[in-house]
């Protein structure tokens, strides 16, 4: 089984909207038993709560339901269990880079690394604008999301 963690700050905005749009895009290509997915932040100022409302209705209007992710920090052991450690922005890879230990620091990326046609290499947090952000934000992570995918497949599967 092939192991993805999305990370962001506080995870309730970027990295649970990446884990929901992945998640559905592995269970609509029939890979949910190869492939787990899941979602942390690199603080854990919101450790036990649900993505931030605005990010659940921006991934509702798309058919992804999110509301019953919880918010979690990385820990020591995310380490070894994934095999893919997802940064949407570089304050986010250089808090995992610090963390990482020598023999994973190939294990993590960049989520926009996988969707070059983007244009930028880091998510934006929509967290301090308005609901626009949350729909742009959930644009990249679906082209991204499709990137991985293919990565996975052609490394992996």
């Amino acid at each position: 089984m092939i192991k993805v963690l999305f990370v962001c700050t506080g995870n309730i905005c970027r990295s649970p909207t990446a884990e929901g749009v992945f998640q559905a895009l592995v269970a609509r290509e029939d890979l949910a038993g190869e492939i787990l997915v899941d979602s942390a932040g690199t603080h854990g100022w919101h450790e036990g709560n649900p993505p931030d409302r605005r990010s659940i209705a921006a991934a509702a209007r798309r058919g992804i339901d999110i509301a019953a992710q919880r918010s979690r920090p990385i820990t020591g052991a995310d380490f070894k269990t994934f095999d893919y450690m997802i940064a949407m922005d570089s304050d986010n890879f250089e808090i995992l880079s610090d963390k990482c230990p020598p023999e994973a620091r190939a294990r993590l990326d960049y989520f926009l690394d996988f969707a070059t046609e983007v244009g930028m290499r880091e998510v934006p947090d929509p967290y301090y604008g308005g609901e626009r952000g949350f729909d742009d934000v959930l644009d990249m992570i679906e082209v991204a999301s499709a990137g991985l995918l293919e990565d996975i497949r052609e490394k992996h599967l």
